[in-house]
């Protein structure tokens, strides 16, 4: 079987790459010619554990290949995997403009009977507006296209084995052809016995939305309680622990911190409130959960301000600029919130990301702060800290060193990493989250 995954940002390229893994071929296609020549080089364009070595791989074998031609790769093909951005626009809603673009230069290709596979994370009712965009606009009444919503839950730094090995696979459609089609390309997953929800396209769209907004949902939860913590003189990690141990609740998602960011999260639970509103349903405890997050940012630059209270020293080390670990994405990262407030109070920022700081140049070029290759050059003279993504290396530090090459021994710990007691004993002015 023939697939095309049109586009070959983060979900497009882990799903190519996976399916051809699945022994099918497959061709990526994209409208950016720098992009898809630096895959031809063997050059991913953004960092993912695994992923090089996945497309390497079925590369080598033949069965992956990358392409500028979406006319020939789709002619030449059964299924149309949809991988296209869906940014937010500035009132929340999804711009859905490339989903309706690649929707209308699909109507003009195809001749014959073709299964568009939605991967993008799209509003409700958005399926059935692609396939109505095809049927308007293809050449001939005769020419009948199906369409199958398959949402991705693929977890930024661990992609790969998500979607290798993922906890299950939802389908949505009206056609039992084009599932059939469908479970036939996954048919890898069901000899793991993975868990296949099929449903109607509606509620395919929704379980996406529903599952990003209760995981944001637990973020925003344990934040609270751990700035309750502060004022109690509790252990927000001993509160978490005890959390979930509970079967009900799970641990995960659970960790205090300065907020949640990401290309999914803030995105789409916007996306869902709008939604909300739209059909006159509103989703109350998500409204919440937004205000919550945007406040964790701002207790960040407030405990910043309490521990720089009375020090004149300007230096401020940043260590973690991506919005999690193991990923270079820097998307609605805390830190970029982080660092514009303190270049406003006149801070000199310097930073380190073990992946992330090409992205983040982008947003704060070189002229704004400074970028260092090791933590220790980019702690060297500071008067503070900042940790704000918890990469291991972070978790390992000489602390000894970073006493001695740091102007005052002022740590920030928004990721909890270190034991508060420890660090004081040592001599270190140390601030975390939700503990005493």
């Amino acid at each position: 079987m023939n697939i095309t995954v049109v586009g070959t940002g983060y979900v497009g390229l882990v799903a190519g790459a996976g399916l051809a893994d699945f022994g099918l071929n497959v061709i990526c296609v994209d409208k950016d010619v720098t992009k898809i020549e630096l895959l031809k080089n063997g050059v991913i364009p953004f960092y993912e554990p695994g992923l090089k070595e996945l497309v390497e791989r079925n590369v080598r074998f033949g069965r992956l290949s990358f392409s500028t031609d979406i006319q020939k790769a789709i002619k030449n093909s059964l299924v149309i995997f949809l991988a296209v951005g869906t940014p937010s626009r500035e009132d929340g809603n999804v711009d859905l403009s490339f989903v309706k673009e690649v929707s209308m230069t699909i109507a003009e290709i195809i001749d014959d009977y073709k299964v568009i596979v939605t991967k993008s994370t799209v509003p409700v009712g958005t399926n059935r507006w692609i396939k109505t965009i095809i049927d308007e606009n293809k050449k001939s009444n005769d020419i009948s296209v199906d369409i199958v919503s398959n949402p991705e839950f693929l977890r930024e730094g661990a992609a790969v084995e998500d979607f290798m090995r993922p906890d299950r696979v939802v389908l949505g459609s009206d056609s039992q052809k084009a599932l059939a089609i469908v479970k036939d390309i996954y048919r890898p997953l069901y000899l793991i016995e993975t868990s296949f929800i099929v449903t109607d396209l509606e509620t395919a769209e929704l379980i996406k939305y529903a599952s990003n907004a209760f995981l944001a949902t637990k973020i925003s939860f344990i934040n609270e309680i751990a700035n309750f913590c502060e004022k109690i003189n509790g252990n927000v990690h001993h509160v978490a622990r005890a959390m979930g141990l509970d079967g009900r609740i799970g641990p995960k998602f659970l960790h205090a911190g300065p907020g949640f960011g990401g290309s999914c999260f803030p995105k789409d639970i916007k996306a869902l409130v709008s939604m909300g509103k739209e059909h006159e349903s509103p989703f109350q405890i998500v409204e919440s959960v937004i205000r919550i997050n945007d406040g964790q940012r701002k207790r960040v630059v407030e405990k910043f301000d309490k521990l720089m209270d009375g020090i004149d020293g300007k230096g401020v080390a940043v260590l973690g600029l991506s919005f999690k670990p193991n990923t270079s994405d820097t998307r609605e990262a805390p830190a970029i919130y982080v660092i514009e407030e303190l270049l406003k109070k006149g801070y000199d920022i310097s930073c380190y990301d073990p992946e992330g700081m090409p992205e983040f140049k982008r947003i704060f070029p070189e002229d704004r702060i400074k970028y260092f290759n090791d933590p220790y050059s980019a702690l060297k003279d500071t008067s503070c800290a900042i940790i704000l993504t918890e990469w291991n290396e972070f978790r390992n530090l000489d602390l000894n060193k970073v006493k001695a090459i740091m102007k005052r021994p002022i740590i920030l710990d928004m990721r909890n990493i270190y034991n508060p007691q420890t660090l004081r004993a040592m001599g270190f002015v140390y601030d975390s989250i939700g503990r005493p």
